[in-house]
């Protein structure tokens, strides 16, 4: 559409809304308030950037059941933290979180993957007192990938069993509940034996996944809280 301007005979072409969030007419005041409300949610304590991925077997499988898959990554993802910190073993405490899906990877493909800002520690299972994490260190990665792998793998197994994943074009031959199996089947075998690192970021979007092949999360410490808040 057009819009007539002051000076006569003048006008200026005014785009749709290309929904971006990237975009300072589109979406960037939008972006900047949630930022903002972000930033009042928290705490005066050090953060981590924990990311749950994905393996590129499931990937195709997302992409034809989104809501489905995604919702399921949401709360696998939700019950092995709560679940991991709240076990008097690792920390006792009952955690927060915030999270946020990135279905693309830096080369701009498909990649289902969560993001998710953590306080590096939580409240006492009593609801007493609050229980820091040790300097530098979250959870125990191998711990939390074996749980994610166990609930989500369960999860999408019974969404088959439902009926509630749907199979298109190559991945027609997947509705067969033993081919689905045979599918998922290489995923349990794998022990996400990557190595965790947990260096300083500047801001979350500079982590990554220890390996996009396992279902498997990385944590990283974030020095403080104020640099938590670049990334959304």
């Amino acid at each position: 559409m057009s819009s007539a301007a002051g000076i006569a005979g003048h006008s200026r072409i005014s785009y749709n809304s290309c929904r971006n969030r990237h975009c300072p007419k589109c979406q960037g005041a939008a972006a900047k308030d949630w930022l903002a409300a972000r930033q009042a949610d928290l705490l005066p304590v050090d953060y981590f950037h924990v990311i749950f991925t994905l393996p590129a077997e499931i990937a195709p499988i997302a992409y034809q059941n989104k809501a489905v898959v995604y919702d399921l990554l949401f709360r696998a993802t939700a019950e092995t933290l709560l679940t991991i910190a709240a076990d008097p073993r690792h920390l006792g405490a009952h955690l927060g979180f915030t999270a946020v899906l990135h279905s693309w990877g830096s080369a701009m493909t498909h990649h289902p993957h969560l993001h998710m800002i953590v306080p590096a520690g939580g409240i006492s299972l009593d609801g007493t007192r609050w229980v820091p994490c040790r300097p530098g260190f979250f959870l125990p990665v191998r711990v939390l990938s074996r749980l994610f792998r166990r609930l989500f793998l369960a999860g999408l197994v019974d969404a088959h069993a439902a009926g509630r994943l749907a199979f298109f074009d190559q991945l027609e031959g997947l509705r067969r509940r033993e081919a689905f199996a045979a599918h998922l089947a290489p995923l349990r075998r794998k022990n996400g034996s990557s190595t965790p690192s947990h260096h300083p970021a500047r801001t979350p979007r500079r982590c990554s996944p220890i390996s996009p092949d396992t279902l498997t999360v990385s944590p990283s410490p974030i020095a403080a809280c104020s640099a938590s808040t670049n990334a959304a």
